[in-house]
């Protein structure tokens, strides 16, 4: 049974409660503004330091699993959804102990030093590869690493061939854990990639009634020995550690406990170099975030090699939560949520609009009754959440959550949920409200990266503002930096502005073996620069106003932050799913390509064009959204969207095209952590965006008199 006897829990609940109202949520420190910087903001009750771990003894990702599976060695730890062949289904979940699992870890982590050791690898503190989508073996291998002092590097699993064989060989990997089939991907890779020795297979290599030499486990060697590789099977490899226990060889707060690669939006990822003092550090943040409980269970949409979701898994394997894995189709992640009914659940915006787009066509855009009814409901609730006195303001209904809200988050699986997190992208103020009314919880939205563990700036309960990331995290300290040529300014009133910088115990050592971006990622004093730009209001909540380099320059001289625009689209507009706003420093006007999403996007054509287009063809779907009348009821409708967020004259897109997925990982447009790829998009779509610039002036020119 889940116990509360658990230190980092007890000592979270003092730091979870939100600031008395009207209080502030960062407090600015007495004396530590500098010249072209505000003042440094800490979270409300660490004013006066930083946290870095919410037990003194947890220092290590190792100390706090340990922990847990010694308190609580019978609780649920990893599930999963196995597949059934005869059925072509997957059955319901199945789970490993916390028990299992550290037995599990324990003697694969002794098998891979002995595999290692044969094949002259010597020693600590050397990468393993992990190349898979998320599901309990990946855990178990990033656990055994960090029993035997060595360091996890982390490959999207959907990378393409080229991004892992810089990874391979920028971080010297010698074994690379993986599935099935990713193999034969990494056998082509092998001649090009010297370093790598070993392969584990996290999937069967034999079904045990084959002949000998016929297995997939014969087969594959008999490939891979050309290249003086190995391959393995997971399960073999634990009962070869099994057969020869050893110790714990454990590892040190300053050790590395993953190089976790940046996705990249140009050039090469960058290896991010993180020490398990960080990962104490940003778990300790996000257990101030919750409380937990017991029977909690966690689940995301987001991979493990994204940062944010590593971290979340973190902080449920300390407190002794269950960890249940989606089983990789985001069409069919609803039955998985159903079947788990999580407590807590992270995503992605991208989802999250999905979600909203079929919560609304369900509900509030209903005819009849059932419309009137959830319009009415969510009205009010909105009102109850936007217009109370401050100390007031709440998104639960005891009426209207028992008869409506349970009913519509059922549907979902999210009817248990208590916190769901947003990040990686912004969320879209108008929908994050509309969320939460509906599900009725602690719905929050942060700010993280890569180098900084995830942990940087979270809402906190009770904080229904949207359009922020709310305040420093208690484990990070922020401040302002003036970026002149912009007019951005920690002098700003009423609130300043300026780049984002991070400091803390969650801060990242430095990029792997590339000196030269750690020092452009670094002030001279210590500070992490983000290259995000933000404006810090009186309560002391953040919010992300531009990029940097991410902005537009328009003939007109005006600078326009595309992405805030696109976001504010897509979050208004369900049928859109994808969105890329461009505009050309020799054009007054921007343009836009837009991805749809079919079901939805086909209920909008029958209305603009009075005919029935299946949402299951897309062929037909995209013929129909060529259509200059379609076209110009898209452009009537995001007119629509931009006058109610205020849009300048010129932040309103002119012209407009549309495609089922315009943008993909396969066509090299979007990052892994599904990040748009801007200069390739643009390069990409020149004719198309030269097309809509020509129909733009062809509009613009005055119609000849007769």
């Amino acid at each position: 049974m889940f116990s509360s006897t658990c230190p980092a829990v007890e000592n979270a609940k003092k730091i979870t409660p939100p600031p008395p109202p009207g209080a502030p949520y960062s407090v600015p420190v007495a004396g530590s503004e500098q010249k072209g910087r505000s003042k440094v903001y800490r979270h409300w009750r660490q004013g006066d330091g930083l946290i870095h771990t919410l037990d003194p003894d947890v220092r290590t990702a190792h100390d706090f699993f340990e922990q847990t599976a010694k308190r609580q060695p019978s609780n649920k730890c990893l599930g999963y959804r196995p597949y059934d062949p005869a059925t072509k289904a997957f059955g319901p979940y199945v789970w490993e102990t916390y028990e299992q699992v550290q037995k599990r870890r324990t003697n694969f982590g002794v098998g891979l030093v002995a595999l290692h050791q044969q094949l002259g690898v010597n020693g600590t503190q050397h990468g393993v590869g992990l190349w898979c989508q998320n599901r309990p073996e990946w855990q178990i291998v990033d656990l055994a690493c960090m029993s035997q002092s060595l360091f996890s590097v982390s490959i999207y699993d959907t990378l393409g061939p080229d991004a892992t064989e810089y990874i391979i060989n920028h971080a010297s990997l010698a074994s690379v854990c993986t599935s099935l089939p990713h193999i034969p991907t990494l056998l082509k890779l092998a001649p090009r990639c010297p370093s790598l020795k070993l392969i584990i297979c996290l999937d069967p290599l034999s079904n045990g009634t084959e002949l000998a030499g016929e297995s997939k486990k014969d087969l594959l060697n008999a490939m891979a020995a050309d290249h003086g590789v190995q391959i393995h099977y997971l399960k073999d490899v634990e009962a070869l550690g099994e057969a020869s226990p050893m110790p714990y060889h454990t590892p040190k707060p300053d050790d590395i406990v993953t190089i976790n690669y940046t996705s990249g939006t140009t050039g090469n990822p960058k290896g991010v170099m993180l020490t398990h003092a960080n990962a104490v550090a940003s778990a300790s943040s996000a257990l101030c975030l919750m409380t937990p409980k017991p029977g909690d269970v966690i689940c995301s949409y987001l991979p493990l090699a994204h940062i944010f979701q590593r971290v979340s898994e973190h902080a449920s394997l300390w407190t002794g939560g269950a960890i249940g894995y989606f089983h990789g189709s985001i069409i069919e992640l609803v039955d998985d949520l159903k079947l788990l009914r999580p407590t807590a659940f992270n995503s992605v915006p991208r989802l999250f609009n999905r979600f909203g787009g079929a919560i609304k066509a369900q509900t509030v855009e209903q005819p009849g009754v059932k419309g009137s009814l959830s319009r009415h409901i969510v009205n009010t609730k909105l009102a109850n959440l936007q217009h109370a006195a401050p100390g007031k303001a709440t998104n639960r209904h005891l009426l209207y959550d028992r008869i409506w809200a349970r009913k519509v988050t059922a549907a979902l699986g999210l009817d248990r949920s208590r916190i769901t997190i947003s990040g990686s992208a912004p969320l879209d103020p108008t929908l994050h409200q509309f969320l939460r009314v509906v599900f009725a919880n602690n719905m929050i939205q942060g700010y993280g990266l890569t180098e900084t563990y995830a942990a940087a700036l979270a809402q906190l309960e009770g904080d229904f503002s949207a359009g922020n990331c709310g305040a420093v995290m208690p484990s990070t300290e922020v401040c302002l930096m003036d970026v002149s040529d912009m007019d951005y300014l920690s002098t700003d009133t009423p609130h300043p502005r300026g780049e984002l910088l991070i400091r803390g115990p969650t801060l990242f050592k430095e990029y792997y073996k590339n000196e030269a971006e750690t020092k452009k990622a670094m002030t001279e004093d210590g500070w992490f620069r983000t290259g995000d730009i933000c404006s810090v209001d009186e309560l002391g909540r953040f919010r992300i106003i531009d990029r940097v380099k991410n902005v537009l320059k328009l003939a007109q001289g005006e600078y326009i932050s595309p992405e805030r625009i696109e976001n504010v689209y897509l979050g208004n507009l369900p049928w859109l799913a994808q969105g890329y706003v461009h505009g050309d420093s020799a054009q007054s006007n921007l343009v836009a390509i837009f991805g749809f999403q079919p079901d939805m996007f086909a209920a909008f054509l029958q209305k603009v064009i009075d005919k029935q287009v299946s949402p299951t063809d897309l062929k037909a779907l995209e013929a129909a959204a060529q259509d200059p009348k379609v076209r110009q009821a898209v452009l009537k409708e995001m007119g629509k969207v931009g006058r109610k967020a205020k849009f300048n004259s010129y932040e309103n897109v002119r012209a407009v095209r549309l495609m089922a997925e315009p943008f993909s990982i396969e066509n090299e447009l979007l990052t892994p952590t599904l990040k748009l790829k801007r200069p390739q998009t643009a390069k990409k779509y020149r004719h198309l965006i030269d097309e809509m610039y020509a129909e733009i002036e062809r509009e613009s020119m005055p119609r000849a008199k007769l």
